[in-house]
């Protein structure tokens, strides 16, 4: 059977969709199982949403879930965790494929489950995380790496697109302990934590060069990433705080 269906926004134009190629399963959870998953709230590893807005949208949080430790994707929940459901699942399967495997790359394969409510559905998306990561989302303006952190997407920073790329990798990763390290182990024994833009300037070097370093001993498990007000710090991990 072909349902044809048109749709509204200027990326959707008009879609035609068979039902005898659709990846949609029926899930064992049911209703009610939803709805307390949905009490639990939105966080780290769920997010819900009453519709699908756009593929573009949706591809952000399929990315973000894929680039750190998975997580499950309500479509039919509302903000206030309340179920309401979706009148018919065909144009919210078109657009997460689309955000899955035309906007992420690598395209990521999620597992999209249905649960009938009543007269409407409810979907749950499952989202794996990947190994090849980072996953990026194609834009007009480029490529860009979203992370979850809490239950928010946040773009990562150039630093950390490098160390992700750095921890999938298979070479080694080293680095050099001369002045400049030893010049920034001092200043974090001193203050705690340290920027790109600070280390670039306590040792008289290029950006590029201080991002470059701060990466490798990140990567070598040497310091820790965190962001603080849309700033990534540099602190030692836990490993090494009582080395140096």
């Amino acid at each position: 059977m072909i349902v044809i269906f048109v749709i509204q926004e200027n990326e959707r134009s008009v879609a035609m969709y068979d039902n005898n190629y659709s990846s949609v399963s029926l899930s064992e959870m049911d209703y009610l199982d939803v709805k307390n998953l949905a009490q639990t709230g939105e966080g780290t590893y769920l997010e819900f949403k009453r519709t699908i807005p756009s593929a573009f949208k949706i591809a952000r949080e399929i990315a973000a879930f894929a680039n750190t430790r998975g997580g499950t994707l309500l479509i039919g929940v509302d903000d206030d965790c309340s179920l309401v459901g979706v009148a018919g699942y065909q144009e919210e399967e078109y657009l997460l494929k689309k955000a899955a495997e035309e906007l992420c790359r690598p395209k990521v394969d999620i597992a999209i489950e249905i649960v009938h409510f009543g007269e409407r559905d409810l979907l749950v998306i499952k989202v794996p995380e990947l190994t090849e990561k980072p996953v990026f989302v194609k834009t007009e303006e480029g490529n860009i790496v979203f992370m979850r952190e809490e239950d928010r997407n946040k773009v990562a920073s150039k630093e950390l697109i490098e160390i992700i790329k750095k921890r999938n990798s298979d070479e080694g990763v080293t680095f050099e302990y001369g002045k400049n390290e030893q010049t920034l182990f001092r200043y974090l024994n001193e203050y705690g934590e340290i920027t790109v833009k600070k280390f670039a300037h306590l040792v008289d070097i290029p950006r590029r060069k201080a991002s470059a370093t701060l990466v490798n001993l990140v990567s070598a498990d040497i310091l820790n990433l965190f962001r603080k007000k849309n700033t990534d710090y540099f602190t030692y991990s836990r490993k090494c705080e009582n080395e140096y």
